[in-house]
């Protein structure tokens, strides 16, 4: 177990070796390509590189979903022979720059709909990208990227502006701005005048420009909605501007369910910049009582004091044994908290509102109190979730429901007082009156 594989590899030989690559490579075209490469000269392997390039712009075959998961690692794979074949950071640039102008081959070519070959792109070329513009002089990086982005007809060139702030100091990203902003009274389609100013918007973001970004959002979207409106407040509080970062946030309203988180956190960031920990642990605090649980109660006790948690506790678990509806979450979070005793009150005096659709939940719940012994309020939760999948008739989820009545029949001994709940023969004479038809259900119970 512990001993070093390659030294034990280095052991066998180099005869022993290079026989089992062989032998790999007659069923593994991955394993063949790495032959190839080591036993080619470099200047054959930039040939070889060159030549698989160009066949990519020549494709055709095309690729089912069902051979996407096959053709994205070939086409990763062939990311990966570059790096390890081209030295020179100027050929390296080009080959890249190659595979990205076969985009449209590429995707025509192939069912990419669950995404597979855009990861590609997305992510292999565009860190081979960085890896060899950083060596690269910044005003050929600079030219290189605008001239691909000029035809961006599947939306993956784009990748290259968004990261030309990882490679180009401000000076060279400033001067891309410039040139942009030059051609876009020059395209008479929205599509492509749109396609202009988001560039332009990616780069002033990158650098900090809040009014620069400002500017062109508007020229964009003429009508600022809600989320135009954080993400100018985000670039402005981004570049250090607080102050126009929160008249930004004021626009967006506070009762915005859909865009309410991204303001919140966004607020989080400028109260932290303000130094300002009131304003700070109200956001925690309203964050924690929407979803009660114990990575919310650390961040809002990382604001005000962990001396207080107790404190904390105490008060959320008034507030949760107060309210007048049940709360999953909140369940959790006092058994989470070690309140064994206050989840089981909660439970039992909510246990008409209990609803077995939300089963994982209930699960993990069931499974922490009958650990504890505590077998009526466990019992309540799985007659629900039993409940939820009769209601639903639900036949490929009825070997869950057989398990969970046979959980009830085991609990049912050790419950005497049942309280202002039926018994549990009461109970299974009830959905046995109800249910009684579900001839596939009760077939397995009795097997």
């Amino acid at each position: 177990m512990g001993r070093n594989r390659k030294k034990q590899l280095i052991d066998l030989g180099a005869e022993t070796l290079a026989e089992a690559l062989l032998d790999l490579a007659v069923h593994l075209d991955a394993a063949d390509e790495l032959i190839e490469r080591l036993l080619a000269t470099p200047d054959e392997n930039i040939q070889r590189i060159r030549s698989k390039l160009s066949d990519l712009k020549r494709l055709e075959y095309f690729y089912s979903w069902r051979e996407i998961a096959a053709f994205s690692r070939e086409l990763g794979q062939l990311i990966q022979d570059i790096k390890a074949s081209v030295a020179d950071p100027v050929t390296g640039l080009a080959f890249v720059a190659l595979f990205f102008e076969a985009d449209e081959s590429i995707f025509e070519h192939c069912d990419d709909s669950g995404g597979d070959v855009g990861l590609v792109f997305s992510e292999d070329a565009k860190e081979l990208f960085i890896h060899y513009a950083a060596q690269c002089t910044t005003k050929h990086v600079a030219d290189l990227i605008l001239r691909l982005n000029r035809k961006d007809n599947y939306g993956v060139r784009h990748i290259l502006i968004d990261c030309a702030g990882k490679v180009l100091p401000k000076a060279d990203i400033r001067e891309m701005i410039f040139s942009l902003q030059q051609t876009v009274d020059k395209h008479e389609n929205i599509h492509e005048k749109g396609s202009v100013l988001c560039m332009v918007e990616s780069l002033a973001r990158q650098i900090k420009d809040g009014p620069l970004f400002e500017k062109t959002r508007l020229a964009s979207w003429g009508t600022l909605n809600a989320k135009a409106c954080l993400d100018i407040a985000e670039v402005y509080l981004e570049s250090g501007d607080v102050e126009t970062a929160q008249d930004w946030l004021k626009k967006v309203d506070e009762k915005d369910f859909i865009n309410g988180a991204r303001r919140d956190e966004l607020l989080l960031s400028l109260y932290k910049k303000q130094g300002d920990p009131e304003k700070m642990a109200d956001i925690r605090l309203q964050w924690f009582r929407s979803f009660r649980s114990l990575d919310a109660l650390r961040e809002y006790l990382d604001v005000i004091g962990h001396d207080r948690r107790d404190a904390v506790v105490a008060a959320e678990m008034a507030l949760i044994q107060a309210g007048e509806s049940f709360s999953e979450s909140d369940a959790y979070f006092l058994i989470s908290i070690g309140a064994i005793d206050a989840a089981e009150a909660y439970l039992l005096k909510h246990a008409d509102q209990l609803d077995g659709s939300y089963y994982g939940e209930l699960l993990d719940i069931a499974e922490a109190l009958e650990s504890a012994n505590r077998p009526l309020v466990v019992s309540l939760i799985y007659r629900s979730l039993l409940e939820a999948i009769l209601e639903r008739g639900y036949t490929k989820a009825y070997a869950h429901g057989v398990d969970y009545l046979r959980k009830l029949d085991n609990l049912a001994p050790a419950i005497s007082d049942w309280g202002r709940n039926p018994d549990h023969q009461t109970f299974k004479g009830q959905i046995s009156q109800v249910h009684g038809r579900k001839r596939s259900f009760w077939s397995q119970y009795e097997e």
